[in-house]
């Protein structure tokens, strides 16, 4: 199939629209992630306490998914899992008080479960995959001592989900079997 010099014209300019069209909306998503960035730290800063903050994330994704994360041992609900594109946001039931510090979250979850997804991503950083901003994060926060909330950004791969949730589930029930010795 040949295209006369005038198609081959406008199909040059059509590609030129769509390349400046993606780095319009990429410089769009930088700037809002940003904006989201600075909105955090302001946040954190603030006088809002975290439950109410949590109130206002409970509310806002009852439209999405909930996974009940149960103990393994009797399987009472001690979080809810909510996915997004972006995240998984893990908030803890109310009447759970760990604490962060206790076996085996960092060592476990965070440290060889989220830590080996994150090795993995900076390979593909280097390797020039992905943007260093993808890489996978886990942040965990907190109303004075106790967890309130574990959020997982950049999980990327749907694949992940259910390792991320299967073994944030394990890690918090042994929490609660190591903090009730």
């Amino acid at each position: 199939m040949e295209f006369l010099e005038e198609q081959m014209r406008d199909i040059l300019e059509l590609k030129e629209k769509i390349s400046q069209q993606i780095e319009k909306h990429k410089e769009e998503i930088e700037s809002l992630e940003k904006n989201l960035s600075i909105l955090n730290v302001i946040l954190k800063q603030s006088s809002f306490t975290k439950a109410s903050l949590l109130e206002t994330i409970k509310t806002t994704q009852k439209s999405e998914p909930v996974i009940p994360i149960t103990k393994t041992s009797d399987g009472s609900v001690i979080a809810n899992a909510y996915v997004t594109p972006e995240q998984v946001s893990i908030i803890m039931e109310e009447d759970i008080g760990l604490q962060p510090e206790t076996p085996p979250l960092k060592s476990f979850f965070v440290e060889r479960i989220i830590g080996d997804m994150k090795k993995k991503d900076n390979a593909e950083v280097e390797s020039g995959k992905i943007q260093k901003e993808s890489v996978i994060d886990c942040i965990i926060n907190k109303n004075g001592s106790k967890m309130t909330e574990i959020i997982i950004k950049n999980y990327r791969q749907k694949e992940r989900i259910n390792e991320i949730i299967n073994t944030a589930a394990w890690s918090l029930s042994k929490m609660i079997d190591n903090s009730n010795q």
